[in-house]
This record gives C-alpha cells, sequence and structure tokens, in this order.
C-alpha cells in the first residue's frame, strides 16, 4: 500500500519524480524505478487508485524475468567444467547442455518451491524489481565465459537497476565481488586467449558498472543505511534462524548438502564457479538482512543464489532421501489442501461449525460471497495436483528434477487456492480499504488533516481511498484535524496538548487491531 501510494503522488504530479515522496515523507528505500514503473501504468489507466490493477503489471513481469533469468544463469553455471557429471569409461554419460538443462529445471522448481517467495510475489513491493534484477546479476556472471556480450550487457543493466531499484550498496557489493572473482579466474587460467579476453572484457564491465552505480547513488542520493546498532545484532538471533527456517524452505537444506558434497572445491575459486558465485550473493544478502533487522523483503532476494545451489543437490541425491522429499511435500501439502477447502465451505455455508466460527472471530461482519469462477480455478488446481501425484509416484526416474517437483507443485495448489475461494476473505482481512473508508467518515469538511506517527501504508490509504489531505507535521501544524495512533487504554497520547485537541472517534480495522487511528478535532 506504500508503495501505491508513492506511485500515486508521482503519476498525479504531487511529487517529485526524483525524490519521491509521500504526503511530504521521503521513502526509506531511496528506490526511484519500481515507483516509476507504477506511476507510469497508472498515467495510462487513468481514475487514480481506481487502475491500481494496472500498476501490478511491471511487478507481475518482474517475477517472469526473475525466474527466466534465474534459468539461464543456472543453466551457465551447471555448464562449469567442474559442475559436470565425471565421464564413463565406455561413454553413455548425459550431453553437457542435456545435463545443464535438467539443472536448471531443478533450480527454477526450487526457486518456486521456497516459501517466502509466495507472499512476496503479490507485492507491488521495489524489492521485487531488485529481485529480477539480481536473477539477472547471476544470468550475467554465469554466463560470461560462453556468452560474452550478452553477458557484459545483462552485468550493466542489472548493476544498474538495483542501483535505482533501492539497493545501491547492494550492487556495489557484487559487482566488486564478481571482480575479484573474475580476477582470480584470469590469473589462475592456462586456458587460451578467448578465455582471456572474456575474463577481461568481464572484469572491465564490472567495473564500470560498480563505479557507475555508486556515482548514481551519490548524485540522487539513492544511499540509505538501514543497519541496526552493532549492540542489537545479536539480539534476533534466534528470530531470524526461524525466518530462515521457513522463508527458504526447502532450498536451504538441499543448499546445505550442496556444499557438503562439493566440500573440495569450495577454496579453489577457479573449480568452482557453480558454487562461488551464488555464494557471493547468498552471503552477501544474508548479512544485509540480518542488519536489517532480520528483514525478510531483503531476504527475498537470496532465492535465486539458493535455489541454484540447492539444484546440485539433485544428482547426489539417494533414492531414500528424495522418497523421504517426496513423502513429506505430499502429506504437508495435501493435509494443508484439504485444510483450506474445509474452511472454504465452513466460510460459505457454515459447516463444519468450528472453521465457520474461527473465520467469523478473526473476521468480524465479513460476508462471503460465492464465485463460480473461483471455484473452477479451485477445482482445476486440485485435478492437476492430484495428477502430479500421481506422476511422480510413477516409475519415473529419468528427470532429475523429479525430487522438486511436488514442492513446488504443492506451494503452487494451495496458493491457488488461497487466492480464488478465500481471496474475498484475505481482502476483507488485510487491505485498508474499510478502514479508510471508516475514518473518513469521522472527519467533516476536511482542510487540512495532520497526520501522526501513522505508518506509511495508513498514511496512503487514507490519502489516496479516503481522500483525506493528509500532510505531516513537519509541513503544516494548523491544521482542524488530527490522525494518530491511541495510547494506553485508547486513550490520547500524553505528548497531545489536551487544551487544543479533543478526540472525537477511534476507528480500528474491521479485522486487524494493529490498525486504528485516534481522530481528534481541534477545539
Amino acid at each position: 500500500m506504500g508503495a501505491l501510494g508513492y506511485m500515486a503522488e508521482l503519476a498525479w504530479g504531487y511529487s517529485d519524480w526524483w525524490h519521491p515522496t509521500l504526503a511530504g515523507i521521503a521513502s526509506e528505500q531511496g528506490a526511484l524505478l519500481p515507483y516509476w514503473l507504477g506511476a507510469w501504468m497508472l498515467q495510462w489507466g487513468g481514475n487514480g487508485l481506481q487502475a491500481q490493477s494496472l500498476a501490478r503489471i511491471p511487478f507481475i513481469l518482474a517475477l517472469a524475468a526473475a525466474m527466466a533469468a534465474h534459468w539461464y544463469g543456472t543453466y551457465y553455471l551447471a555448464r562449469s567444467p567442474r559442475a559436470q557429471p565425471v565421464a564413463f569409461a565406455f561413454g553413455g554419460e548425459a550431453k553437457s547442455t542435456d545435463y545443464a538443462r535438467s539443472i536448471a529445471d531443478g533450480g527454477l522448481l526450487a526457486f518456486i518451491a521456497c516459501l517466502g517467495l509466495a507472499p512476496m510475489a503479490h507485492e507491488t513491493s521495489p524489492e521485487l524489481i531488485q529481485l529480477a534484477f539480481v536473477a539477472l546479476f547471476l544470468s550475467g556472471v554465469s554466463a560470461l565465459p560462453w556468452r560474452p556480450q550478452r553477458a557484459c550487457s545483462a552485468i550493466l543493466l542489472s548493476l544498474l537497476g538495483l542501483c535505482i531499484s533501492g539497493a545501491p550498496s547492494l550492487a556495489v557489493i557484487f559487482g566488486l565481488g564478481a571482480m575479484a572473482f573474475e580476477l582470480s579466474q584470469l590469473f589462475l587460467t592456462v586456458d587460451h586467449t578467448p578465455s582471456l579476453y572474456r575474463g577481461k572484457a568481464g572484469i572491465l564491465v564490472l567495473l564500470v558498472s560498480t563505479l557507475a552505480c555508486g556515482a548514481i547513488a551519490s548524485a540522487l542520493d539513492l544511499w540509505r543505511w538501514k543497519l541496526d546498532a552493532p549492540l542489537h545484532l545479536a539480539s534476533p538471533w534466534q528470530g531470524y534462524s526461524e525466518l530462515l527456517l521457513w522463508f527458504l524452505w526447502p532450498a536451504w537444506p538441499l543448499a546445505l548438502w550442496t556444499l557438503w558434497v562439493w566440500r573440495r572445491q569450495l577454496w579453489s575459486l577457479h573449480a568452482s564457479r557453480h558454487l562461488a558465485l551464488p555464494l557471493l550473493v547468498l552471503i552477501t544478502v544474508l548479512i544485509a538482512s540480518w542488519c536489517m533487522n532480520s528483514s525478510e523483503h531483503t531476504l527475498l532476494l537470496a532465492l535465486p543464489a539458493i535455489s541454484s545451489l540447492a539444484a546440485f543437490a539433485l544428482p547426489t541425491l539417494k533414492r531414500q532421501v528424495a522418497s523421504l522429499i517426496d513423502w513429506f511435500t505430499l502429506l504437508f501439502f495435501t493435509g494443508w489442501g484439504l485444510v483450506l477447502w474445509v474452511h472454504f465451505i465452513a466460510m460459505l455455508t457454515g459447516i463444519p461449525a468450528n472453521p465457520a466460527t474461527n473465520i467469523a472471530r478473526l473476521a468480524p461482519d465479513f460476508e462471503a460471497q460465492f464465485s463460480w469462477l473461483a471455484l473452477c480455478v479451485a477445482c482445476i488446481a486440485t485435478v492437476a495436483w492430484g495428477r502430479l501425484v500421481h506422476w511422480r509416484v510413477g516409475r519415473h526416474r529419468g528427470e532429475l528434477w523429479r525430487s522438486l517437483v511436488l514442492p513446488a507443485g504443492g506451494i503452487a495448489w494451495c496458493w491457488t487456492l488461497m487466492m480464488s475461494m478465500g481471496i474475498s476473505l484475505f481482502d476483507y482481512t488485510q487491505n485498508y480499504d474499510r478502514w479508510a473508508s471508516l475514518v473518513a467518515k469521522q472527519v467533516s469538511a476536511p482542510g487540512c488533516v495532520r497526520g501522526e506517527q501513522l505508518n506509511i501504508g495508513e498514511i496512503a490509504a487514507l490519502r489516496w481511498i479516503a481522500n483525506l489531505p493528509i500532510s505531516a507535521p513537519t509541513l503544516r501544524d494548523d491544521c482542524p484535524w488530527m490522525l494518530i495512533p491511541p495510547g494506553p487504554d485508547e486513550s490520547i497520547p500524553a505528548h497531545i496538548d489536551l487544551g487544543q485537541w479533543s478526540a472525537k472517534a477511534l476507528v480500528v480495522h474491521p479485522a486487524d487491531r494493529n490498525v486504528r487511528v485516534l481522530v481528534l478535532q481541534r477545539r
């Protein structure tokens, strides 16, 4: 919602395109390109936030681009000489390109199967654009020995794109790290002139791209340091570990197995291109996410790297381990799918009673609406899951990526159920529409409304859904209305002068008690 607010401010001329603001508040991320893309789509669609569905199109395309770039990046990593399978004495081993395609298929399935991707992929947040550029960067540096011209173009585009999408520091670190790796390859190589030429060209492009990122970020004031104090970094370690466990599942166990199996190549940078490049991105993102108070949005950028590492575990998995993954995934996602179906039926019919009661408690006054289209989509997805399970339990031993079919298909099935049968419930509990409308009813003839201590999402909703002229306290102090979160016991905060302000109403989100605001009127 906050990102959509910045896009709307740009689209309708209330903010500078080079310094996006929302009600006078600058973006904490320093992202330009994601807001530009959404603003252009809003201008094309017209009618303000009624065209907000169009603003999602660039982010949908960015997710598709991330998947495509990730596949090619894993493919070229698998083409590395030391990533290839050992040649048989009498031949018969897989062809280099066929093996690389199978590894790339497995990497893409691992990427889709990661639990953290599902909710983040549906947001119009700058991190989704950054994800596409991270995948493109990995694809570029991976393809450098085989497609030098395309690789150099991808590297330049990805680093510059990361810079103006809110991650200039990551762009600089990626550029410097990849440049150090290519330098090591250049000094250690015993190959002929073409390899030397490609290595020098890649180093030059990385150097130019990194310097350009630093110059652009400084010129446009895009540097944003959101690091916590060093003394506080140890405190959230347990919570961060829990975040890693579910967010990166099921890629992280396979990635650890890859590092164990290929451990002899970990310290040989010249021989382990398929390990060094994903590790560069993965370690950088993990450290950045931890230092930024365990930010799951930043952790999203680790998915291309860790799923590439996970793909290289597939050729070494024993049959018993693969069977364990299949049975666990089958039981896990089938169980969750049945739970979702039971809750959807209870939401529409009131039977069974316990799930219906739980839904009524979580979403008061919610009235479910039946949709034939949603039912058809959910039924088709369920049949597809059944066919996928039937295929997997058959004797299909030739597909290298077979162990990741059920995890990727299961998360896709469950998410399709939630986005079809459960979309009205999620809209009711997650969006700001009804809450913003209730706030607007309490503010009569608002010439100016002062918003204090509200988060960006609340400001955007009140400004562009409720059409309230929200102003930051630093801009105007003479507004007749003030919106502020309540203090303890839902009272007026202690720093508010009760001689000037009186409370008119407390407006609480119908389904989220944490979203609430006091409407104050000047005496």
